[in-house]
């Protein structure tokens, strides 16, 4: 199995793209460390983890926003594995559809600190231990598009987008000479509770599935994917799969 022995963090497990994630590296060997809020949906997880017979999960509720608790993570993953060889940072907000003049400062803060300083804060945690591992790899999901072509009254979450993508890009450049790599990954529109409430109205069943990106995201997870710094569109590689890293 691609990830077996492996062991990886995904944020933002309990749905969605989190959810598919956290299935897809456990179902090719990976012991997951899936983090969320949602005990239930956890649980649900781990059900369907256990059922496919392949891989593990550790099951983490915790809010991503509790910082001193991503500390404590990374002392608990070095002193039990002593590494670790993916992680996905997915956890997100949408924050309100609104203008920049209507967004409420509670409202802009939990976007700030759930989209970008929660992965600062699992990078000050992990970096150590990414390092540690002969391929490790570190995907966070990004939003390219309304980042390069804003679009009214989605500014606090575009702001937050693009100044997630520049720590990552800066991070990328920062660990260049380190066995680790570190890529952006767009997903585009996918079929998830987050889009629905971006897009009331929109006929859900013409989008790709969470589980359609995960060839992607193996790929992008997986020791022979050497590219380092790359905003990687899976529309774009749908598109041309067979020459897209080519």
């Amino acid at each position: 199995m691609m990830f077996k022995d492996y062991i990886a963090v995904v944020t933002g497990a309990s749905r969605g793209i989190g959810y598919a994630t956290a299935k897809a590296l456990a179902a090719n060997g990976a012991h997951v460390i899936a983090i969320a809020r949602t005990v239930g949906s956890l649980e649900d997880l781990d059900d369907d983890i256990k059922a496919n017979g392949c891989g593990s999960a550790t099951l983490v509720p915790l809010n991503i926003t509790d910082y001193d608790a991503l500390d404590r993570l990374g002392s608990v993953i070095a002193e039990k594995y002593g590494k670790l060889d993916i992680l996905v940072g997915n956890a997100a907000t949408l924050g309100d559809i609104t203008p920049i003049s209507h967004l409420k400062p509670k409202v802009w803060q939990e976007l700030m600190d759930i989209n970008v300083s929660a992965n600062y804060r699992l990078i000050r945690s992990l970096d150590p231990l990414l390092r540690a591992s002969r391929n490790g790899r570190a995907i966070f999901l990004g939003s390219s598009n309304i980042v390069r072509d804003p679009r009214p009254f989605w500014g606090g979450y575009a702001v937050s987008k693009a100044a997630l993508e520049c720590l990552i890009n800066t991070y990328a450049k920062e660990i260049e000479t380190s066995n680790l790599r570190v890529n952006i990954l767009n997903p585009g529109a996918l079929r998830t509770a987050m889009r629905a409430r971006a897009v009331p109205g929109e006929n859900a069943q013409i989008l790709d599935t969470p589980a359609d990106l995960m060839p992607l995201m193996l790929k992008l997870c997986s020791p022979d994917f050497n590219d380092n710094g790359k905003i990687v569109d899976y529309v774009m590689w749908k598109e041309d799969k067979d020459n897209f890293f080519f």
